[in-house]
């Protein structure tokens, strides 16, 4: 019989701790500890599938590519993202076979590029909220906008910044070919910060200008390969009801219709918690168990020893 199946989706921020501290060695020496975790999902029988996010990766490759426009072409947000997909994608595989070498484990690890299928129709298109790339003076924004087209505006009242859209995910190209390596016993890394975006044009596919909730890409991807629980991993080990207040209380067990609820009555925000709790309840209702978990203690909250678990109604 197969062992069961886990998607583990990794946030961005999980390499990028300390503003001082953003290289690239810094983030391979933090992904060592986010290998561990998932190694020890694997030694404890679970197959995985790792998504990652690309916020602030992708912040830096577009502002390297604004700094560098007078000497070399700009990249388009889609090559940003397939470009990223195989740098932190590299990290992840050698940081796995690292630890599984030192484990003494015969699993292998692949990441592998991944094209994730959004409507051109997509009303994100018409409306785009997802800001990507440096801060700016409204000055320089508002010149951008007038030059390329961009839509800007201000975030977090640290300068003004380029949106883009943030269509919903369809479907994943690459599907197929992850799921045999997932039947091969490979741990394999997909859909890093959603997956590249692309449309369908006269049968072909496109890329473009826009980013997808890795949260929610993560889903369709866990749902395509039948797998048995979706992990969000975050900054905190349990979910907190009145967060950050003096009522505050963590929660283990939610069934769907208690999160449903607590979404509607603003437990969760809606910057952070809330898109996930959403994307753990359209997982859920389909079938399988969601959590959110710290990184370091991933394994724990497949047996219910940490994390927050989110399950069916009937359960």
């Amino acid at each position: 019989m197969p062992r069961k199946l886990a998607v583990v989706a990794i946030g961005g921020n999980a390499l990028i701790q300390d503003p001082a501290r953003m290289s690239v060695h810094d983030q391979a020496e933090l992904m060592k500890d986010i290998c561990a975790s998932v190694a020890a999902i694997v030694r404890s029988g679970w197959r995985v599938v790792v998504t990652h996010g690309n916020g602030p990766q992708v912040g830096m490759v577009m502002r390297r590519s604004e700094l560098a426009a007078v000497e070399v072409p700009a990249l388009s947000l889609d090559y940003a993202g397939a470009d990223l997909q195989g740098g932190i994608g590299y990290m992840f595989a050698r940081g796995l076979r690292n630890e599984f070498d030192r484990l003494g484990m015969l699993t292998d690890a692949a990441a592998l590029i991944t094209q994730v299928v959004v409507d051109a129709g997509d009303p994100a298109f018409a409306h785009p909220t997802k800001p990507v790339g440096s801060w700016m003076e409204e000055r320089e924004a508002r010149r951008l906008a007038g030059e390329l087209g961009w839509t800007v505006a201000e975030d977090s009242g640290r300068g003004w910044r380029r949106l883009v859209p943030s269509p919903e995910p369809r479907s994943i190209v690459e599907l197929p070919t992850i799921r045999r390596l997932v039947e091969a016993e490979t741990v394999v890394v997909a859909c890093g910060g959603g997956g590249v975006p692309v449309v369908r044009r006269d049968g072909d596919l496109e890329g473009v200008e826009a980013v997808i909730d890795k949260d929610f890409s993560s889903v369709v991807l866990a749902r395509g390969l039948g797998a048995d629980a979706l992990v969000l991993a975050t900054g905190v080990d349990r979910v907190a009801f009145d967060f950050n207040t003096p009522r505050q209380r963590f929660v283990d067990r939610l069934t769907v219709g208690e999160a449903r609820r607590a979404c509607e009555e603003g437990q969760f925000a809606a910057g952070s918690m809330l898109p996930k709790i959403r994307a753990l309840i359209d997982f859920v209702e389909g079938g399988g168990t969601g959590v959110v978990a710290g990184v370091s203690n991933l394994a724990h909250s497949l047996n219910g020893r940490t994390g927050t678990r989110i399950v069916p109604d009937a359960a």
